[in-house]
């Protein structure tokens, strides 16, 4: 039987490495209060960011299919703020559903160098409804649509101030982030991403949040 002991009475590392492996070294040493894993104090920057999803049903138009690109434009250029960071370029991808092999399948992607590097949603959206109307044809069933920002670094205040063709930028981005965090994620979107939305994902099913929503936590009752 291993005993763990104060580190005055500390099991040699060597001997639990050659009895037990390296794990159990590790193990004893971060019990007895000896750090053996470097914690990051904060996450690096992300170098690629991608927002994608599956459609709840067949989209067949340009329209949809835009609507759907310019929403994950949006969560994708939020990201980018996050972490204070603009994008090179993009692209933008679309695929038919290859499960169903009744259907025409299509796929295709396009990457949309920017002017600037930019973290401007408006600026990232018109590229990427660019980028669609490069690939999209007329006559499928699509599925799925996404779209990633490559070319990520770290936002420098006159990229922010000088080169974006819709004025000061930054701070009409910062204005967007901080209504939506105030009211509600999607309180305030550009127009090219729609309303009703009717190509998004069905959510009957899905898995209620018991962790991080008051309305979804279990109630039990007793008689």
């Amino acid at each position: 039987m291993l005993t763990l002991c104060a580190n005055e009475h500390a099991i040699d590392g060597a001997w639990l490495r050659s009895r037990f492996g390296a794990v159990i070294e590790r193990t004893v040493n971060e019990l007895n209060g000896v750090s053996c894993l470097a914690l990051e104090d904060v996450a690096p920057a992300k170098k690629q960011i991608i927002a994608s999803r599956s459609f709840g049903q067949p989209v067949l138009t340009i329209d949809e299919l835009g609507e759907s690109v310019s929403n994950y434009m949006m969560r994708a250029a939020e990201k980018l703020r996050r972490q204070n960071s603009v994008c090179e370029a993009i692209q933008v991808f679309v695929q038919t559903n290859l499960f169903k092999a009744s259907d025409r399948q299509y796929s295709n992607g396009v990457v949309v160098p920017l002017p600037n590097a930019s973290c401007d949603t408006r600026l990232l959206i018109r590229a990427a409804l660019f980028g669609l109307a490069q690939i999209y044809r007329p006559g499928y069933y699509y599925k799925k649509a996404g779209v990633i920002l490559q070319g990520i670094s770290g936002a420098r205040a006159e990229q922010q101030l000088l080169f974006t063709p819709y004025g000061d930028g930054a701070a009409m981005m910062r204005t967007l982030d901080n209504l939506n965090q105030r009211l509600g994620k999607g309180a305030v979107s550009i127009a090219s991403a729609g309303t009703r939305n009717d190509w998004a994902m069905k959510r009957e099913r899905k898995t209620p949040d018991y962790t991080t929503n008051w309305e979804d936590i279990p109630v039990a009752r007793a008689n």
